[in-house]
């Protein structure tokens, strides 16, 4: 049965810790990644929880004690996760743009790296030659996603070395004797047919021949979660199962381990973000609902176009009305436009769901506003995870001359 919690359970959470609030409920992200395993269970699969979708040190703990291993995006994310308990050898780092010194100092923490542009590779074959394996970041040059935003496979996408580059990277392995041990791509995000998924295999099927000492497919993650009620996901299953048909079938990837970078798909549902509404403004267009919050604390809807399911959690059995629901910052912040809610009040507590991923990760201070707390729902009970901010907070980094 799926993990959710009950209005009377937010209410209670909202009360208690005060509003804006991120709450996080660890049993749902337990169920999500024990679908995973099972629905790989007979490939060699390992699962890399995608950090930067959500890096409290309590997610990763929690993501530590249920046998996961951690993919990084950044350095920083490594020190987190090492501080965290992973070991360095559940511990994968992909580069995406980032000065040599950072790929050096990933190296000497002795974990999995990915490195995804020529010119860190030949520094990476200089500097460390055969003596430390490695994996490439290719761009398959598959458009999927989304939108144009999240899709980072297509031909115009920053990420990973194209695959039309590939005799380059041929040369720099001969020239340096470079231990390729996996190759990775990573096509995009919010991606629900498992076919895409084939398709970029059997792109890496092609190349396979020309790397001697792989021992892992790495195939990102991206998969997509429902966000409005009757939203079609990945199918989890139906995508294992064509996953292992098509490694089945090529003998030259048969014997190669799996990996999944999945992110949103661990979080996502997890998380319900909690607001309160300051102000009801009735215009001729519309009727806005101004809530004590912005695109500083969820940023998905104006960046991405994301859509969340709102709810009025105060008046849950109200008539249902038209809504456009606002932020409070000094810039354009719609969540919502003429959106179906029961009857808004002012004070009455909204709760945006599937809010875990990229929802406090990608929170700023604008407008000098303060970040908002984090709890964390476990054992059937609620968890400060992250105290909200205060005006301290602002000043910080800041040095007074």
């Amino acid at each position: 049965m799926s993990q959710q919690l009950t209005t009377e359970q937010l209410l209670h959470a909202a009360e208690k810790f005060g509003t804006p609030l991120y709450v996080y409920h660890i049993e749902k992200i337990t169920e999500q990644y024990q679908q995973l395993t099972q629905a790989f269970s007979n490939s060699d699969v390992k699962i890399f929880y995608a950090c930067k979708a959500l890096t409290n040190i309590n997610i990763l703990k929690h993501f530590h004690s249920l046998g996961s291993n951690i993919d990084c995006s950044s350095i920083n994310e490594v020190k987190l996760a090492l501080h965290a308990g992973f070991p360095s050898n559940r511990i994968l780092y992909t580069s995406n743009g980032i000065a040599f010194n950072e790929i050096e100092e990933a190296q000497q923490l002795g974990i999995h790296i990915n490195i995804d542009s020529l010119s860190n590779l030949e520094k990476f074959g200089k500097k460390f030659g055969h003596s430390y394996p490695v994996g490439i970041r290719l761009r398959p040059n598959i458009l999927a996603g989304g939108n144009l935003k999240i899709s980072t496979g297509h031909d115009k996408s920053k990420f990973g070395i194209p695959t039309d580059q590939i005799n380059q990277v041929i040369s720099l392995i001969a020239k340096y004797d470079l231990h390729i041990q996996g190759l990775h791509i990573h096509t995009g995000s919010e991606i629900k047919d498992a076919d895409v998924f084939v398709k970029g295999i059997e792109v890496l099927f092609d190349l396979i021949p020309h790397f001697t000492e792989l021992k892992f497919i790495d195939l990102g993650g991206g998969f997509k979660v429902p966000y409005k009620t009757g939203d079609d996901a990945t199918d989890i299953v139906l995508l294992a199962q064509k996953v292992k048909e098509a490694f089945d079938a090529h003998p030259v990837a048969k014997d190669l381990q799996i990996w999944f970078e999945p992110g949103k798909y661990l979080v996502s549902e997890c998380g319900y973000f909690i607001t309160q509404v300051n102000v009801i403004k009735e215009t001729s267009a519309t009727t806005f609902v101004g809530i004590n919050s912005g695109f500083n604390h969820l940023i998905r809807p104006m960046f991405y176009d994301a859509y969340h399911r709102i709810k009025n959690i105060s008046n849950s059995y109200g008539i249902e009305k038209k809504y456009s629901v606002v932020g409070n910052i000094c810039e354009t912040d719609t969540f919502a436009w003429e959106r179906k809610l029961n009857e808004v009040r002012e004070e009455d507590y909204l709760v945006f769901y599937n809010a875990g991923a990229y929802g406090f990760e990608m929170s700023s201070n604008f407008n000098s506003r303060f970040k908002p707390a984090e709890v964390m729902f476990a054992k059937d009970d609620f968890f400060l995870i992250r105290r909200r901010d205060e005006f301290s907070d602002l000043l910080n980094h800041q040095i007074e001359v």
